[in-house]
């Protein structure tokens, strides 16, 4: 159990079934009336985020969220599976569990997978990853203008604007926290 008064940045805990991570808190001491601990809230498991405030003698249970390194084998149109590295146990998630990086990964692509009470509820790509263009629209000779993208399509089918000299059959290196080109291979 963890008292509010004592909430940290990055703290996971359990609030009504619920799994929250504290991303910010301010602890308020009015002229009048109680202290209180104001805080901004993500869940877990959605990414919603919330504003709340606390008394800091509240206290909520510890929510412990583990996370394991695993590789993403393959897709069977409906479920993705992923190996444990240490274990080679394969696990099934959906497209809900994966949404966010699935557009990020190939096949033998290692991740971290967050677990809660041992489900798995999110996938993490590495931050950057090496992808190859399969579809752009040729550049022309000269186009230099600095800042100026064209669309492109790379090989997991994620488009992304990219630099007018990328061609077809380029690998680029895309950070997978912003979405953006970082720079061609």
């Amino acid at each position: 159990m963890i008292m509010a008064g004592d909430f940290r940045k990055g703290v996971t805990v359990e609030i009504d079934g619920v799994v929250w991570s504290i991303s910010d808190f301010q602890h308020v001491k009015p002229g009048k009336g109680a202290a209180f601990v104001r805080t901004r809230l993500k869940n877990v498991m959605t990414g919603a985020v919330l504003e709340r405030t606390f008394s800091p003698t509240d206290k909520y249970p510890l929510a412990h969220i583990e996370t394991k390194d695993m590789q993403y084998l393959y897709s069977d149109g409906e479920l993705y599976y992923f190996m444990d590295v240490d274990t080679y146990d394969q696990i099934p998630l959906n497209f809900d569990q994966v949404e966010d990086a699935i557009q990020y990964i190939k096949e033998n692509d290692n991740v971290k997978i967050r677990f809660y009470k041992g489900s798995p509820f999110s996938v993490e790509a590495p931050n950057f990853v090496e992808l190859q263009i399969t579809h752009t629209e040729p550049g022309f000779k000269g186009d230099t203008a600095t800042g100026t993208t064209k669309p492109a399509t790379l090989e997991t089918g994620l488009e992304i604007g990219v630099p007018l000299f990328c061609n077809e059959g380029d690998i680029i290196r895309v950070d997978t926290r912003t979405g953006e080109y970082m720079s061609r291979l």
